[in-house]
């Protein structure tokens, strides 16, 4: 028995105990992630304008999403002001690790009416992601997709975000977890807020 609990054999139990956490307990590869994030990893790019907004219509008008309480925003409705898209889910670990960053991007802005905030809740679900974010006491607006989303906005990759400028234009797409709450980012998204 003393044998089967020597250091090496309690060393590889505790290491086989957090690849197996890794692998199958979201939230603990959210915490890896977010960590990850903190230390500097997973910037967001705003050097390069990710997808080209050369497939969408005219307009923005059309693309809609629903709240809690039944109100729809049309997304050609906000022209003039900068929308932070963001699609996501409860069950994905990348999207619960950038949402610390997304709520403190919000807690910069949300007194700005400037700028609007969409989490879209990507799998159909908007009861539980409330809860979610309720929960965790972020203040993040949560919506409901509630009419087709062009595949230049959303392919099904989880999380992506989606960035326009005042013209609707994208300025900012990328699909995966990114710290939102970066000051590079931020000044990105004061330089939208002053550039036509």
């Amino acid at each position: 028995m003393k044998r089967m609990l020597n250091r090496k054999n309690i060393f590889n139990a505790v290491l086989v105990f957090l690849f197996l956490a890794l692998v199958f307990v979201p939230s603990a590869k959210a915490m890896v992630l977010e960590g990850l994030m903190k230390i500097g990893f997973f910037k967001p790019n705003t050097t390069h304008r990710g997808k080209t907004d050369t497939a969408l219509p005219q307009d923005l008008s059309g693309i809609r999403f629903k709240d809690i309480k039944g109100n729809t925003v049309d997304l050609g409705d906000l022209k003039g002001k900068i929308i932070f898209l963001n699609f996501w889910a409860t069950w994905c670990p990348p999207c619960l690790a950038e949402m610390p960053a997304v709520n403190k991007l919000y807690e910069t802005f949300k007194g700005d009416n400037q700028i609007v905030f969409i989490l879209a809740d990507a799998d159909g679900n908007l009861n539980k992601s409330q809860q979610f974010m309720n929960r965790k006491k972020y203040g993040l607006p949560v919506y409901a997709i509630a009419s087709e989303i062009p595949d230049v906005l959303f392919q099904g990759s989880i999380p992506t975000t989606v960035v326009f400028d005042k013209e609707g234009r994208i300025s900012y797409h990328e699909s995966g977890a990114a710290n939102y709450g970066d000051p590079k980012f931020i000044e990105f998204i004061n330089k939208l807020k002053t550039t036509n």
